[in-house]
């Protein structure tokens, strides 16, 4: 089935700004409360917001098979689990709706008035209910910045690292959309050159600038994916900030990994970009040596060009760009990650998410995390405001943005915005 919302010649009856992350060949999806507090699935052209729910229910899915509350609800996860034909089929038929050749919304001012919002009078919630969640390290580039700091220079990288996915599972509790801000966790850590642990707030929070990508049903327990299938079990793409402190992870993470210093927030981007939208963007990934295990290889383009980065901006201050990066420098692609993430049966389920792990680029400023920024402190960023940061203080509002751009459209996911507090004092 062709894509025909991916046409960069149409042109909506929406006013869409020439920058805009959102224009008509987009069509994201997401969840809002609406100004009369209603909460429906829905989608973005420009700075409108489209209420999926209504549109249904005005009949304007007509022929496209889909149960009668399928937008009526406050999560994409049914959606989803109705499979890459309905995805495309509800894509298509929403680029029609919208085109600027079709009369029959634009010229019914009693459905636009049901149908549509400006972005600003909704309020945007987590589009799925996120069963599972499961972050990977598989940017070279930051798991080699990595073992440089903490291990061996000469062997940064671990004996596996080349041959498997590394990942872990997290937890989905506190994975939060942007606008939620996150307090500074308590934890224990080990002062330097102390051999007991004390207990307080953690001294060094810090960014991860990360993507992440949300499941359909992929198998039954005991079944895996084939990597040259893993895309169709894709639906899309979100940013996502993946919170750390540095010190209580340094404490904790031997001998399992990573624990409360990764799960005490992660944030991510409100509006999820189908794998269709990013089609024009494909490109391949980066050469692969030593060659995976067969299960693991895969020809083609599968990494995508996306354009990525992050500002810190102090309280009442200006945003600072601090890094500047491509999702297409991931070493281990999203196909890889889910093969290998079922290749010993575990199941897969509708709205599980996936994190890349830290997207680090190959220079100093592309960096994704303040740990490689100011490398583990020892370089602080200087601000426009004359303050430094080592890493990020009380405050301080992260914001990651992306987009894939060529000559012919512009694709964008906005943004995950977050401001870190101080600890959470029970009143």
């Amino acid at each position: 089935m062709p894509i025909i919302a991916n046409n960069p010649n149409i042109k909506s009856w929406l006013d869409v700004p020439a920058d805009s992350d959102f224009p008509i060949q987009n069509i994201p999806f997401g969840v809002f409360l609406t100004k009369e507090n209603i909460v429906t699935v829905g989608t973005r052209i420009g700075d409108y917001a489209i209420d999926l729910g209504a549109l249904q229910q005005l009949n304007y899915f007509e022929g496209i098979e889909l149960t009668d509350d399928m937008f009526m609800q406050d999560t994409l996860n049914d959606f989803i689990s109705d499979g890459k034909k309905t995805w495309r089929l509800v894509r298509n038929r929403i680029s029609d709706i919208f085109n600027e050749n079709n009369p029959k919304l634009r010229e019914n001012k009693e459905h636009r008035e049901i149908v549509i919002f400006k972005i600003t009078e909704v309020e945007m919630q987590l589009p799925v209910l996120i069963g599972d969640y499961t972050d990977f390290y598989s940017s070279k580039e930051h798991a080699t910045n990595v073992g440089k700091m903490f291990r061996d220079p000469e062997n940064a990288l671990l004996p596996n690292w080349l041959h498997i996915p590394v990942g872990y599972h997290g937890r989905s509790s506190t994975i939060i959309p942007s606008g939620i801000p996150v307090h500074r966790p308590m934890g224990q850590t080990l002062p330097n050159g102390e051999t007991t642990p004390v207990f307080g707030p953690s001294r060094l929070v810090d960014f991860e600038l990360e993507t992440a990508f949300i499941t359909t049903d992929a198998n039954i327990m005991g079944e895996n994916i084939p990597v040259y299938e893993a895309e169709d079990y894709i639906f899309g793409m979100v940013l996502l900030n993946d919170w750390s402190a540095r010190d209580i992870q340094k404490w904790e993470y031997v001998p399992l990994g990573p624990f409360l210093a990764k799960n005490f927030g992660s944030s991510i981007s409100p509006w999820i970009v189908t794998l269709d939208a990013l089609e024009p963007f494909r490109t391949k990934g980066p050469k692969q040596s030593p060659a995976p295990l067969p299960y693991l290889q895969l020809k083609g383009k599968h990494a995508f060009d996306i354009n990525l980065e992050v500002a810190i901006t102090p309280k009442n201050g200006v945003p600072n760009v601090v890094s500047q990066t491509n999702f297409k420098y991931m070493y281990w692609s999203m196909s890889q990650q889910l093969a290998h993430h079922t290749s010993n049966g575990c199941r897969v389920n509708s709205g599980d998410m996936m994190g890349s792990g830290t997207l680090s680029g190959p220079t100093p400023d592309s960096f994704g995390s303040m740990l490689e920024l100011t490398w583990g402190g020892k370089n602080p960023i200087q601000m426009n405001d004359g303050s430094e940061r080592k890493f990020i203080n009380d405050y301080d509002t992260v914001t990651i943005k992306g987009y894939s751009k060529n000559n012919e459209v512009r694709i964008g996911f906005g943004e995950v915005s977050s401001q870190l507090l101080p600890p959470f004092v029970r009143s």
